[in-house]
C-alpha cells in the first residue's frame, strides 16, 4: 500500500499545542505497516478517557478538552485516525474502507496500547469507529459518551444536510480542510486554527481519506458496512454500561441522532443526556468545556 507521510514540521508552531506525539505501528492489508499518531496525556495507571475525532479534523480538535481531564487525575488517549493528523496516509481512495479504518483504531487500542475500562467520548467518524469497538469489545469499555455521530445502516433516512456535504466532497474540486472545520463552528476559527486544521495535508494528495470517507458512510441497506452495523446495533442493545449522549442543538447534520442511542441502549437509561446548546458541529471547538465537564460526570 502506497502512503505518505506529512513532514514532521508542518506541525511545529500550532496555536494551543504543546503535546509531544506518539507513534506506533498497524498493518497495512499488503503486509506492511503504517505509522499512527496519537496523544497520550496524564496519569498513565489511571482510568482512560479516550477520545476519537472524525473528518476531516484530527486531535487537534481535543487540545482545549484534554487539560481539564488530565487536571482531574484522568489519562486521555488522542489517536489520529489513518490518513488525517500525524498519522501515516494511504494515497489511494480505495485504501480507504471502513473495515480497514475500525480494524487500525482496534489494532492500535487494544493489541498495542492494551487498553482496558476506557470511557469513550466520539464524535462524527470518531462514532462511527468508536461504537463499533463497544459492540465488539463491550469488556473493554468503562462507559460511552456520543456526541454529534451515529450508526448508521442504511435503514434509516439521513439527514438533507448530511446528503448535502456528502456530495460537496465529492465534488469540490478543492477540499481547504481549515475552512471546512471552520464552517462547522459557531465561533470563527483564528487564522492560525484554520492552520492547524490544514497542516497534516500538504496537498492535495495527502487528502485521499479525508476526501473519501464520507462518501464510505452507509446511506442505503446495500452498503459493505450495513450487515456489520446491523449486527453492532445487536450488540449495542445489550450493553448496560453507562452511555450518554450529548449532542449539540445546532448541528442540522446529526440532529436526532441521539434519540435512537437513548431508545435501544440499556444503559442509556436514566442518564443524565444532555444539549450542548450553543455548539455546531464541531462541539469541542465551540463547547470544550462543556464537552470535559460531560465526560467527567460520567467517569464521577
Amino acid at each position: 500500500m502506497d502512503s505518505l507521510r506529512t513532514p514532521d514540521e508542518r506541525f511545529d508552531g500550532l496555536p494551543d499545542w504543546p503535546y509531544r506525539p506518539h507513534y506506533l505501528e498497524v498493518a497495512d492489508p499488503d503486509g506492511g505497516t503504517l505509522r499512527l499518531h496519537h496523544l497520550d496525556e496524564g496519569d498513565p495507571a489511571a482510568t482512560t478517557v479516550l477520545l476519537l475525532h472524525g473528518e476531516p479534523t484530527w486531535s487537534y480538535l481535543y487540545r482545549h478538552v484534554v487539560p481539564p481531564l488530565v487536571d482531574a487525575g484522568l489519562r486521555a488517549v488522542v489517536p489520529d485516525l489513518i490518513g488525517f493528523g500525524r498519522s501515516d496516509k494511504p494515497a489511494r481512495q480505495e485504501d480507504h474502507t471502513y473495515a480497514r479504518q475500525v480494524a487500525w483504531v482496534r489494532e492500535a487500542l487494544f493489541d498495542r496500547l492494551e487498553l482496558r475500562e476506557v470511557v469513550l467520548f466520539c464524535q462524527d467518524w470518531g462514532g462511527l469507529i468508536g461504537l463499533r469497538l463497544v459492540a465488539e469489545h463491550p469488556d473493554r469499555f468503562a462507559g460511552v459518551v456520543a456526541s454529534n455521530t451515529a450508526l448508521p445502516t442504511g435503514d434509516q433516512q439521513m439527514s438533507d444536510a448530511f446528503h448535502t456535504w456528502q456530495q460537496a466532497a465529492r465534488a469540490m474540486s478543492r477540499f481547504p480542510t481549515g475552512r471546512i472545520v471552520d464552517g462547522g463552528t459557531l465561533r470563527t476559527l483564528s487564522d492560525g486554527e484554520v492552520a492547524a486544521y490544514d497542516a497534516p495535508f500538504p496537498d492535495a494528495s495527502y487528502q485521499a481519506g479525508a476526501r473519501v470517507l464520507p462518501s464510505l458512510v452507509p446511506t442505503s441497506p446495500e452498503d459493505p458496512a450495513t450487515q456489520a452495523n446491523r449486527a453492532a446495533w445487536q450488540a449495542l442493545e445489550r450493553f448496560e454500561r453507562p452511555f450518554l449522549t450529548a449532542f449539540s442543538g445546532q448541528d442540522p447534520i446529526t440532529r436526532g441522532g441521539d434519540r435512537p442511542m437513548r431508545q435501544r441502549i440499556p444503559g442509556a437509561a436514566g442518564q443524565a443526556h444532555r444539549t450542548i446548546e450553543e455548539a455546531g458541529h464541531f462541539v469541542q471547538e465551540d463547547a470544550p468545556g462543556q464537552v470535559a465537564e460531560v465526560i467527567l460526570e460520567l467517569v464521577r
